[in-house]
């Protein structure tokens, strides 16, 4: 996988937005290990503290825009202006909770944003690969236990959830309108979304995440609250996805017209853990298993209880399987951050190298 993945990469432009952020981050680690040039374009990160400073991610950049994807003006002229062979959209206001604080907010970025990056995308007189990065809360979830395939139908009950849906209502029509994979000697643009649950790795300081809560209470030698202990959740290490997406763009360059749709990439079915089961593993890694404490009063904000990925799609036709079952997942998750040793970028290519080999 490395040497097909090097073969796609190495020395070429890759456009990537939302580079400041926790994927964001690990993505340009990998990609700067693959010898790609990236110009990244995001908004500045939100914390001193954060993955993306403590990898020095400045100097991992071809180039750092920091600008905001509503800015349509802005956006159109740096991704043109740098002719990428590769787009991958991760910007996004990708909390739940602070949807329903910032409702407007959250569909202008999502789903207006996710429509400018392809607009932009248009604009390019060069062939492209493009990636739209959304989620796996874009179904409409009735909780009956089944995991969701490709074409099941769309919805979202909270505003980041419909957000990210809508947009991939808009990523589907300008599929159709301009991007149709039957008319790629024309236009030249494959273009595909992909749909990630709830990922975890080293270096997530976001607000209102499990495992960054543990983290704090950690820190601070508290117990974390769990507000839904036995909310199951598709949890996977954010190189799961990340592998996927670049494996996905590489066999879109080769082929277009037989990869560029939407994808799932989740872990196994069989392989759930409660978000109370996550929070025994990861604090057994510092021998705290018991400090945390359940919720049991509900806050008054709806959010699913149960959110599964069908992901063979993606095994049948990219070939693609998840490497790390959860526990690992967490295991690893923990272990990055009680690694005290070595530094943030270390820490973080220790975990790349491990998992491509």
């Amino acid at each position: 996988m490395i040497e097909q993945l090097r073969n796609t990469f190495k020395g070429k432009r890759v456009f990537l937005t939302g580079h400041t952020g926790f994927k964001g981050a690990w993505l340009l680690q990998i990609l700067n290990w693959l010898g790609a040039d990236v110009k990244g374009y995001a908004l500045a990160p939100e914390q001193t503290i954060d993955l993306y400073n403590e990898i020095d991610g400045d100097k991992l950049c071809y180039s750092s825009v920091i600008a905001d994807i509503r800015d349509l003006h802005t956006l159109q002229g740096e991704l043109v202006r740098f002719e990428p062979h590769f787009v991958f959209h991760l910007a996004a206001q990708a909390l739940v909770r602070p949807s329903y604080e910032y409702p407007v907010d959250t569909f202008s970025i999502n789903t207006l944003g996710t429509a400018h990056v392809l607009e932009a995308v248009r604009s390019l007189k060069s062939p492209c690969v493009a990636l739209m990065i959304t989620t796996d809360k874009v179904y409409e979830n009735p909780e009956r236990g089944t995991a969701f395939k490709e074409d099941d139908k769309l919805g979202g009950h909270d505003p980041y959830s419909a957000s990210k849906a809508a947009a991939e209502i808009v990523i589907s029509s300008y599929i159709k309108s301009f991007f149709n994979p039957e008319d790629y000697a024309s236009h030249q643009k494959a273009i595909a979304s992909v749909r990630a649950g709830n990922v975890i790795g080293g270096g997530d300081r976001s607000a209102d995440r499990i495992v960054p809560d543990i983290v704090r209470a950690l820190e601070f030698d508290e117990k974390v609250t769990l507000r839904n202990p036995q909310s199951v959740r598709p949890w996977q290490h954010v190189l799961e996805p990340l592998g996927a997406y670049l494996l996905l763009a590489s066999k879109m360059q080769d082929d277009p017209l037989k990869y560029s749709s939407a994808y799932n990439f989740g872990p196994e079915i069989s392989d759930e853990k409660t978000v109370e089961e996550l929070t025994q593993i990861f604090l057994s890694v510092f021998d705290k298993p018991e400090a945390y404490t359940t919720q049991t009063k509900n806050n008054g904000v709806h959010e699913a209880n149960l959110l599964m990925l069908d992901s063979s799609k993606a095994k049948n036709i990219l070939g693609w399987q998840p490497k790390l079952n959860a526990a690992t997942a967490i295991r690893w998750t923990a272990e990055w951050y009680a690694n005290r040793q070595q530094s943030a970028a270390e820490k973080c290519m220790k975990q790349i190298e491990h998992y491509f080999s």
